[in-house]
């Protein structure tokens, strides 16, 4: 072999290992830290200004000894964002009794939406666009201010497109995209892609078309997994293990797909 091929050849090598050994990182780094505290619903948690009453007993569980809860509600139309809030605003006294303070970031400047963000002993992030709501997220540089509170052990809720930013990504999301995101890449801080408003199998058409998405979906990322959650379903990691609490919940995988009863630890997504 001559001299430059082999020399050429061990750099190849030498920078495939490099690349490899980064990648392995990358997603090593990318798995819930053991004191993340993450729920998720599958949607309509809500009854006018209260959370729904098969929800409010794990999110009171959730955000035990919260004080000042951090708002994203950039899912929502600017013209919405105040009455999200207002609503939001009341379920959390309902939850947590008065003198807890839930706040809004789009009130504030990049800066001052970090610093909420930083002092806030909660965060919940709201429904409706998930591409406008990560486009949000990375436009004003919220998604690592969020993963690290939520690393160092910040009870994080998140509804329908809240619970799609959880994931690693949003690649099964619902919605149409309503906004240029530079990646679909999310926060990481639950182990599973959330597929919301996931349908009664009563509804045959509207089930076998998510079905049939959610498995397109696995044939090209057969590495992931896809929870499929109905409305107001519940899913809690919590001590390193994913807790079914509430509703509908199915887990897809590459392999098949299997219904979680509630109450289940989910140990195909454990730490």
């Amino acid at each position: 072999m001559k001299r430059g091929k082999f020399i050429g050849g061990l750099i190849g090598c030498l920078v495939w290992a490099w690349t490899s050994a980064a990648g392995a990182g990358a997603a090593m780094d990318a798995k819930p830290a053991s004191r993340a505290s993450v729920l998720v619903c599958g949607g309509s948690m809500m009854n006018g200004s209260h959370f729904a009453d098969s929800v409010l007993e794990v999110m009171r569980e959730h955000y035990a000894g919260c004080r000042r809860v951090a708002l994203v509600l950039h899912a929502s139309h600017p013209s919405e964002r105040a009455a999200m809030e207002k609503r939001l605003q009341a379920a959390f006294v309902h939850l947590l009794g008065a003198g807890v303070v839930a706040e809004s970031v789009h009130h504030r400047d990049a800066a001052g939406a970090k610093t909420l963000l930083a002092e806030a002993d909660g965060i919940f992030v709201g429904g409706g666009e998930t591409f406008v709501l990560l486009a949000e997220m990375y436009r004003l540089g919220q998604l690592d201010v969020i993963r690290e509170r939520v690393r160092a052990g910040v009870p994080f809720g998140g509804s329908s497109a809240g619970a799609n930013v959880a994931g690693p990504v949003i690649g099964a999301t619902n919605d149409f995209p309503t906004a240029e995101v530079p990646s679909t890449k999310a926060l990481g801080i639950f182990p599973a892609v959330i597929n919301p408003h996931y349908p009664l199998a009563e509804s045959k058409a509207e089930f076998e078309s998510r079905v049939y998405k959610i498995r397109t979906y696995l044939k090209f990322n057969p590495e992931e997994s896809v929870c499929a959650m109905g409305n107001a379903a519940v899913l809690r990691l919590h001590e390193g293990r994913v807790t079914v609490r509430a509703g509908r919940v199915a887990l897809y995988r590459a392999s098949g797909v299997r219904e979680l009863k509630v109450g289940e630890v989910v140990g195909e997504l454990g730490r």
